[in-house]
């Protein structure tokens, strides 16, 4: 399916990842628990949708019509999670005036759960994000290679937050790209900034052997893929274990379905991003056998208009 058409239209992908024994016919038996993945990247401010102008998204994308599409999502299925892979900040008038507070009471009221940092959502400095933080958000920010002991962040954000759904005890982490050449030094300050890789990787053994987590999940705001060297959440999951599914931001990539790459033990891990400004949500249905062995997951991200 072409970009063009994914605009247009509701864009289904589909993915399954299971042992030869899954039984696919009994995924609405007793034996499964469903757990759906709800999640955005790079909305970047966008509370209205693009004007009725000519344009590639017109009519696309805001917050009411995302809240719609999330609500109706609720009343179908039990177990969700609504996450984000960073960059909510910057974009429109709205950050301009407002500084970050509407963002992030409407995230609020949504019912996200956690969201990792992109580099944008510093352009209001330290302070601004602390504030509105702790005043305007009920959901979690992770994330495992930024240092933030010497700011005004010190121990407000984890590198991971553990959730229970339907049984299921599902590990968030978050790491983020190289703030510096991105984001003015001031606006930072004494954030420090170390190997995404490294902090994944042992952030993920830790859930996923420490913790026992049945599910980990790594929020990036890498980008997708590079040319190059460039850490990518194609890079990163190559080079680590123990993570399942990476969520991407900062590319602005809208992909038609999730990527499968293969990590450095030859098992599958998912990547998926949507694009930017909201005009669309991704979605991933997972079922798992009670026994944890064996998994199914369907990809069928949705245009939001």
């Amino acid at each position: 399916m072409k970009r063009r058409e994914f605009i247009r239209k509701s864009g289904l992908g589909g993915l399954l990842l299971a042992s030869a024994k899954f039984p696919f016919e009994a995924l609405g038996g007793p034996d499964i628990v469903k757990l759906t993945i709800l999640h955005t990247n790079d909305v970047h401010s966008r509370i209205e949708p693009f004007p009725m102008d000519g344009g590639k998204y017109q009519g696309l994308g805001g917050i009411a019509k995302r809240a719609a599409l999330i609500k109706r999502i609720r009343k179908e299925e039990k177990n969700i999670l609504l996450l984000d892979a960073g960059d909510i900040f910057q974009g429109t008038p709205y950050f301009n005036f407002f500084g970050g507070e509407p963002e992030f009471k409407l995230m609020t009221e949504m019912g996200y759960d956690v969201a990792t940092l992109g580099n944008h959502d510093f352009d209001g400095g330290m302070e601004s994000l602390d504030k509105n933080y702790e005043n305007h958000a009920s959901f979690k920010f992770v994330n495992a290679n930024y240092d933030f002991s010497d700011t005004r962040l010190a121990g407000k954000i984890k590198p991971y937050e553990i959730i229970n759904k339907g049984g299921l005890k599902i590990g968030i982490m978050g790491v983020g790209i190289e703030l510096d050449g991105l984001v003015p030094a001031n606006l930072y300050g004494n954030t420090r900034y170390s190997d995404p890789v490294k902090a994944a990787q042992d952030t993920a053994i830790f859930l996923k052997r420490g913790a026992k987590c049945d599910y980990v999940i790594c929020l990036s705001h890498l980008g997708y893929k590079y040319d190059g060297d460039k850490i990518s959440d194609v890079k990163l999951a190559s080079l680590t274990n123990n993570i399942d599914l990476i969520i991407g931001g900062h590319t602005h990539t809208l992909l038609d379905q999730a990527d499968t790459v293969k990590n450095k033990d030859g098992d599958p891990v998912i990547i998926n991003q949507v694009g930017w400004a909201g005009v669309a949500l991704g979605r991933l249905d997972i079922s798992f056998e009670k026994n944890r062995k064996n998994k199914c997951v369907t990809c069928g991200n949705q245009t939001v208009k």
